[in-house]
């Protein structure tokens, strides 16, 4: 008497968890890209609001700015940011440079930058 089971085999259960696995490892480093990129972007994103701030902070004081730099620092989210504004003249001598550099540690490398002019107030 032969009996007829249906069923998967050992291999055949073996062969699919290992698909499986494969699977789920690309899928994992996948995300973990996706994550790392998301916490760059977060940083890059609240370093040029800083950075805008100041420019802004600039515009509106209506102030002729002396060529030279300045620094300092200012809270955005759940980080302080270092910023270091730059003002140099330019051929036209009612318009200045600024640069704006933010880093998030002071006097390090600069997660973003933002250039812009400003013109003499009349």
């Amino acid at each position: 008497m032969i009996r007829t089971v249906k069923g998967f085999t050992l291999l055949e259960v073996m062969v699919a968890l290992a698909v499986l696995a494969i699977a789920l490892a690309a899928m994992m480093k996948g995300v973990g890209a996706h994550v790392s990129n998301q916490s760059y972007l977060r940083d890059r994103t609240l370093a040029h609001w800083v950075a805008m701030n100041k420019a802004a902070e600039l515009q509106i004081a209506r102030k002729w700015p002396e060529a030279g730099s300045e620094t300092g620092s200012a809270p955005m989210g759940p980080h302080e940011w270092y910023w270091k504004i730059t003002v140099q003249n330019t051929p036209d001598p009612d318009v200045r440079r600024m640069d704006v550099a933010v880093s998030a540690t002071e006097g390090g490398e600069p997660v973003t930058s933002l250039v812009g002019y400003l013109l003499k107030p009349q």
